[in-house]
């Protein structure tokens, strides 16, 4: 099958168009009008999931977060970006990435979250597409919601605010890097707002206004992989999910004897 022809499934769901002015998505390396046996999914390109691909035979991979947002001046292997590149054209692997494209659509990336969090009557957050906002069938008190996120989301991590109410109905979410939503969520009458990579003074200006809930980036964005697999079911083609994928961030747990 032709490279070409997958991305045209994939941009009929999450057209390129759809993507912030500052995205890159699309293709990262390779040529479009080559054969593709078989794809590997991931979140990130990283060495490990290049490495992969290599020992399972894949020739395409595609990924939620671009290989490259900043120009390449050099590919000397003088950093992890360079490397990736140099490792994919030496082993003839092609690289297609579907960013904001993907969060910004219905059945994207923040409805299919909404969906696995059990949120119904969803709609998009902002006019530009980013995040969603809906109803849990039933309130439920805030920690008992904490508790939810953390065991449905397999949280490596999870921090949060005090609430402005300790019932939660209607939850706001953004999958990555959201915390610019926040007044957007409370506008619009959340009791909830959950996101990636937010810093101290967003917390302290959410508290009491929302109850923000701040996950793992990774975490919040992973189902993409699960989204590439049913967009490209249909094309019959071979699809991996990556087993090297996984978040860069390690958390301290004390080990106890």
């Amino acid at each position: 099958m032709l490279l070409r022809e997958i991305i045209n499934s994939i941009e009929s769901v999450a057209p390129r168009s759809a993507q912030e002015q500052w995205d890159n998505s699309g293709m990262q390396v390779g040529d479009t009008g080559r054969e593709i046996h078989s794809v590997l999914l991931t979140t990130d390109v990283t060495i490990d999931v290049v490495s992969e691909a290599i020992i399972s035979g894949c020739d395409l991979i595609i990924s939620h977060h671009p290989l490259l947002f900043h120009g390449l001046k050099q590919v000397c292997g003088q950093t992890p970006q360079a490397r990736v590149v140099e490792m994919a054209i030496k082993h003839d692997i092609a690289i297609y990435s579907a960013h904001t494209n993907l969060d910004s659509v219905v059945g994207g990336i923040n409805t299919k979250l909404a969906e696995r969090l059990g949120i119904v009557d969803y709609r998009l957050l902002t006019e530009s597409g980013i995040g969603a906002i809906g109803q849990l069938p039933q309130p439920m008190s805030y920690l008992d919601f904490i508790a939810r996120v953390h065991d449905i989301l397999d949280c490596t991590y999870l921090r949060y605010t005090r609430p402005a109410k300790e019932i939660v109905q209607t939850v706001a979410l953004c999958g990555g890097s959201g915390a610019e939503f926040i007044p957007e969520a409370i506008e619009q009458g959340a009791d909830a707002y959950i996101t990636a990579d937010c810093k101290y003074h967003e917390f302290q200006d959410a508290e009491g206004q929302i109850g923000l809930i701040d996950i793992d980036h990774w975490i919040s964005e992973r189902h993409a992989r699960d989204i590439f697999k049913d967009i490209l079911a249909p094309l019959g083609i071979p699809c991996i999910i990556s087993k090297q994928d996984k978040t860069p961030i390690q958390v301290w747990q004390e080990q106890k004897n």
